[in-house]
């Protein structure tokens, strides 16, 4: 009766251990994000990042190039590897709940000396000091997860799985916003080499003007000069343009996992059509959406369960252990059964005694991480909303500059054919033309850039709520 009572006690007592937890978790921080972002207007829980890049990027040589990127692009690749990486050990953590059961079968030769203890024993109940042992066994051995440190175990190889999850995720939005950044810019520069080669053009025509001026002694030397000059300049930068195209597509190239070489694009900067900004949703759909948002959310859970297995290393271990076989010390009675037959079990309690200095300082130091993991996750959070907040106001001023810079383009060629004209009847000099003309190139090359500014403030803005991995 008092044995009973005894381990019904202890069994009581081991039930009310099991149900409480060592540790406490940080929940996610959900206040860290605002309730709209600055320079947004009035917005739903519709999301512009929940389109597919498919659907965002509709010009179908961009599509092709993205697809090449995400099959061949070394960096996704490797990122695909480490989940599977992350899989395995997720899959070895779930076996913690198991019991560890090893077959042992073994056999053993000894023969001690006669003058010895074991040797006159076994030459005086044996009648020969020779000693043999076979053994055939099933060992258990099963740590009862009182402390919840193998579910923290499992909880920790879930979550670096999932970050790994959310790192592909994350290299294929930096994947996709890249190649069509570099594509549009690739556009901007075939734009800017049309602009130029036609610049140089007018300028042969304006040459020939004023050389006609300099026969009839209108205008001297100098103004033939001046044109020239203008002209080498025009040649000049073409020039640089042709490199820079060619350097662009081989940077394109190597993103897309090939060898550099001529990248197809069937439309023009002219003719891409800019993607209206539907919604961008509220902040706090960031969470789930953007991918290194959710990394460090995963991070604080995954320092929660090291806080809490670090915790458990203050108490002590219990752990349950069997073993059965068949033992003999003749081959010849080995698998005689049942006198062969053996079995142990065994329950034991470890507890720390000299180590409470390191489990302490293991404990505060996951602490600490934990800590560091709120803080990132806060930083994480605010450079989130802050890239959207750019995103937007870089949208929306780019919008009014691109209806200034129309405007200023139309009044300048409009300028430059009065200012020809102007010339050629003798009521302009040729550096009225040539000033025009000057200005004129410049402000079509700044209507290009601005252009691909708003094409690549959507790409930032798409990116920056969670776009591009779907």
């Amino acid at each position: 009766m008092k044995h009973y009572l005894i381990y019904s006690l202890s069994g009581a007592l081991l039930l009310l251990l099991s149900a409480c937890k060592v540790s406490k978790d940080i929940a996610t921080p959900k206040n860290s994000v605002p309730t709209a972002y600055t320079g947004a207007a009035a917005s739903d829980t519709t999301n512009m990042a929940d389109l597919s890049w498919k659907t965002f990027f509709s010009d179908a040589s961009l599509q092709k190039l993205v697809d090449s990127a995400l099959l061949r692009n070394y960096d996704m690749q490797i990122a695909l590897k480490n989940v599977e990486s992350a899989n395995q050990s997720l899959k070895q953590a779930k076996q913690g709940w198991l019991p560890q059961l090893n077959l042992n079968v073994g056999a053993s030769s000894n023969t001690p000396s006669k003058n010895s203890l074991n040797g006159s024993l076994t030459n005086q109940y044996l009648g020969t000091n020779h000693i043999e042992d076979f053994t055939a066994n099933i060992g258990l051995s099963w740590e009862i997860d009182i402390w919840r440190k193998i579910r923290n175990q499992k909880k920790v190889a879930l979550s670096s799985y999932l970050q790994t999850t959310e790192a592909r995720k994350a290299i294929q939005t930096a994947i996709v916003s890249g190649v069509a950044t570099g594509f549009y810019n690739l556009l901007l520069l075939d734009e800017q080499l049309i602009i130029a080669q036609k610049n140089l053009a007018l300028n042969d025509s304006t040459i020939r003007i004023i050389r006609l001026r300099q026969t009839a002694g209108q205008v001297t030397s100098l103004a033939v000069q001046q044109a020239e000059a203008q002209q080498m300049a025009a040649a000049q930068l073409v020039s640089q343009l042709e490199q820079t195209i060619r350097l662009q597509e081989n940077a394109l190239s190597i993103l897309a996992g090939r060898f550099p070489g001529k990248i197809e694009r069937s439309n023009g900067l002219s003719t891409i059509t800019l993607n209206e900004i539907v919604s961008t949703g509220v902040p706090s759909q960031m969470l789930s959406r953007r991918p290194d948002v959710k990394a460090q959310e995963l991070n604080l859970s995954i320092q929660n369960a090291r806080v809490g297995i670090a915790k458990a290393g203050f108490y002590p271990a219990i752990q349950i252990t069997a073993n059965s076989g068949l033992n003999a010390y003749k081959a010849a009675n080995w698998f005689t059964i049942p006198a062969s037959l053996f079995g142990t079990v065994v329950g034991g309690i470890t507890q720390p005694l000299f180590q409470h200095r390191r489990i302490k300082t293991q404990y505060k130091v996951a602490k600490i991480d934990r800590e560091k993991a709120v803080l990132q996750f806060r930083q994480t959070v605010l450079n989130a909303v802050g890239e959207v907040s750019d995103a937007l106001i870089k949208a929306e001023k780019l919008d009014e500059q691109q209806l200034i810079a129309s405007k200023r383009v139309g009044t300048l060629q409009e300028a430059t054919q009065n200012a020809v004209l102007l010339f050629k009847s003798g009521m302009a000099n040729y550096l009225e033309v040539i000033s025009v003309q000057g200005s004129v190139l410049q402000s079509e090359l700044d209507l290009a850039t601005i252009k691909y500014g708003q094409l690549h403030a959507r790409i930032d803005l798409y990116r920056a709520l969670g776009g591009g991995w779907k």
